[in-house]
Formats: structure tokens, C-alpha cells, sequence
């Protein structure tokens, strides 16, 4: 399980409760790395071996299961983002960040709609880590644009918007293996800054 480390934050103070705790959260990380973030909940509480109120009582919502289970993405992204912005090369510091992000964001299916989503609902329990996301690529972005390197006519929302429909479109099955890759390009190339032409 590659986010452990990251568990322990909010975990139920008995021993018991964490261990229950931590089995919902790998029985989540399998049922939507197979299924995507819209998979029964009663799946994710069979796989734990517990019943759907014991996963009700840890994760009163699908997305306070979410944000347990990607918050150390969240961080890492958001401290990337804090590392690059003293990068020499601001334009080529955002790309550097997109490809991280574009990576997170498909992890599982359906995510990249939930986090969208997430961003513009203040009520909803994903809301805080995704502001948080907006608030780096706004801080990545503003700097690329200063520089020169990136075009000035976008913001935070429109850039996080192609990233996780471009995340979407990696996961679908039609598309070869190297598709992520042909897709990110394209982004990289239509976010460049291009010279006035003459009139």
C-alpha cells in the first residue's frame, strides 16, 4: 500500500478501530483501482470484512473515503508545487507539475470528475485538498505566464479542467498504451505562449 504512511493522521485512537480503519482504506484502494471512485461502498465494506454501517461509522460519505485515501497525494502535490516555484525555469516547472498531477489524477476511474466536481462545491468533503491543488497550479501558472512561457489567457480552473479530462481520457480502453503521453504534448503545445503576429 503505497499511501500508509499516510493513515495514521484522524485514525480511531483504539487499536481495534485502526485496524478496521486500515483495512477499509486497502478494500477502497483495490475496489476502485478495478471498479473507479463510483463502486459499491458495500463492496469496498465486504472486501474489509466488515458491514456497511461499520463503513458509515469511519466514512460517513464516498468522499470522506476519497479524501482519506488521496490526501498523500494531495500533500505531495501541493509540497512539488511549493519546491518548484523557486525553479529557475518557471514554464518548464509547470509542465513538470502537470505530468505529476496528470498521473494522480488518473489513478482510479472517475476520479478526475470528482475532483472537478469537488472544486466547485464548498459543502463537500474533497472541497479543502482540491482548493488546495487550484491554489499551486495557480501559483505554477501565474509565474509561467509572467515569465512569458505560458499563454495569458488561461487560469487555474481551465488548467486543472484540461488536466483531469485529459486524465480522463487516459483510462479509457480504446486508447493505446502511449496515449497519456500523445495527450500530455498536445496540452504542453497549447499552453505555450505564442508570439504576436504582425498585422
Amino acid at each position: 500500500m503505497n499511501d500508509a504512511d499516510a493513515w495514521p493522521t484522524g485514525l480511531p485512537v483504539r487499536a481495534d478501530g485502526r485496524r478496521t480503519h486500515e483495512h477499509l482504506l486497502v478494500a477502497a484502494q483495490t475496489t476502485f483501482a478495478e471498479q473507479g471512485t463510483d463502486a459499491s461502498l458495500r463492496e469496498v465494506a465486504r472486501r474489509a470484512g466488515v458491514s456497511i454501517a461499520t463503513l458509515y461509522r469511519h466514512f460517513p460519505t464516498r468522499e470522506a473515503l476519497l479524501q482519506t485515501l488521496l490526501q498523500h497525494g494531495f500533500d505531495r502535490l501541493r509540497a512539488r508545487a511549493a519546491d518548484l516555484i523557486a525553479s529557475p525555469d518557471p514554464g518548464q516547472a509547470l509542465v513538470a507539475w502537470i505530468r505529476e498531477l496528470t498521473v494522480a489524477s488518473a489513478r482510479y476511474d472517475g476520479l478526475p470528475a470528482s475532483v472537478m466536481a469537488a472544486l466547485h462545491d464548498p459543502g463537500s468533503t474533497l472541497h479543502s485538498s482540491c482548493a488546495g491543488l487550484r491554489a499551486a497550479a495557480d501559483d505554477l501558472l501565474a509565474r509561467a505566464q509572467h515569465s512569458g512561457h505560458i499563454r495569458a489567457d488561461l487560469d487555474a480552473d481551465q488548467l486543472l479542467a484540461a488536466v483531469n479530462a485529459m486524465a480522463w481520457a487516459t483510462r479509457q480502453a480504446s486508447w493505446t498504451a502511449d496515449a497519456g503521453d500523445r495527450f500530455l504534448s498536445l496540452l504542453i503545445e497549447g499552453l505555450a505562449a505564442r508570439p504576436i503576429q504582425p498585422t
